[in-house]
């Protein structure tokens, strides 16, 4: 399967999985299991498959957040409610929100949940943790909720290789950032205040970056600075593309053209709001 394919399924997939930070079905759920404000939640949550593990492993794993921000959620949210009641509490809320954001008809779910789960267990794990952890997870019985879990579980997997990539080519947390904000053209406050870097961190990040000839002096991509970020694109991309080998190409095009619109109707829901740390950009709803 080629790189390009995995991207699109990646950008499909990406708002199916993300209703579990910003729906209000999520939101609550985290909430009521006991876990304290939008970050606790969301850092409980997206953890919680590895167990009750430290703050050093969040850090490692989510890699772009400063750890502060991680240290002010976790080990805490564990005393508030276990990996366990976080579990099935993110999957009946995400379940939840797509069947009301982009109510999907039963058989679209069951043969969505056939294709994924094919995918997610032909992946290699290996220096993977989010996803080994997540893919480790019994599936649960409601069919909704399996197919969240799968697109989750590939998201984790693409995002696992992207940290990967990312560290490989001697960026840090920040520095990925500072140099996608520039390449894209984004605010660096959306990005920075939201994964927990100061001011300070940000401009020191940007002079690395401009001291390895990747941005100018005003903070503009260089040349060489646009060619590493679009190479760290296109490896993720090669790797995040391997487990869907295990598809045929019409299996591919229709899982494709399954996700699609389910995808449009989340994004024109108002569920995730624009713009966000994720990047994740608005499709215009399908006809």
């Amino acid at each position: 399967m080629e790189a390009a394919f995995a991207r699109t399924v990646w950008q499909v997939l990406e708002p199916l999985h993300a209703v579990t930070y910003f729906a209000p079905e999520s939101r609550e759920a985290n909430r009521a299991v006991g876990l304290r404000g939008f970050w606790m939640g969301y850092f409980a949550a997206r953890a919680a498959p590895l167990g009750a593990v430290t703050a050093g492993v969040v850090e490692a794993v989510f890699f772009n957040f400063h750890p502060a921000m991680v240290r002010r959620a976790i080990p805490d949210a564990w005393g508030f409610a276990t990996p366990d009641a976080v579990l099935r509490a993110r999957t009946e809320a995400a379940a939840a929100a797509l069947r009301r954001t982009a109510p999907p008809a039963k058989d679209a779910v069951a043969e969505l949940v056939l294709l994924l789960e094919r995918v997610v267990a032909a992946a290699d794990g290996a220096g993977r943790p989010l996803f080994a952890a997540n893919r480790g997870l019994p599936a649960p019985e409601d069919r909704v909720g399996a197919l969240w879990q799968a697109a989750t579980a590939l998201r984790e997997h693409r995002g696992d290789g992207h940290v990967a990539v990312l560290t490989a080519e001697g960026l840090d947390g920040c520095e990925a950032h500072v140099l996608f904000a520039a390449c894209e053209g984004l605010p660096a406050g959306i990005l920075q205040e939201n994964r927990g870097w100061s001011a300070q961190d940000w401009q020191a990040a940007a002079d690395r970056l401009a001291a390895r000839g990747l941005l100018d002096g005003g903070g503009h991509p260089t040349a060489e600075g646009r060619s590493l970020r679009a190479h760290v694109e296109a490896r993720t991309d090669e790797l995040a593309a391997r487990p869907y080998r295990a598809l045929t190409r019409t299996e591919a095009i229709r899982l494709l053209g399954t996700l699609t619109p389910m995808a449009d109707q989340v994004l024109a829901s108002g569920a995730i709001p624009f713009p966000n740390p994720m990047g994740l950009p608005p499709r215009r709803p399908r006809a």
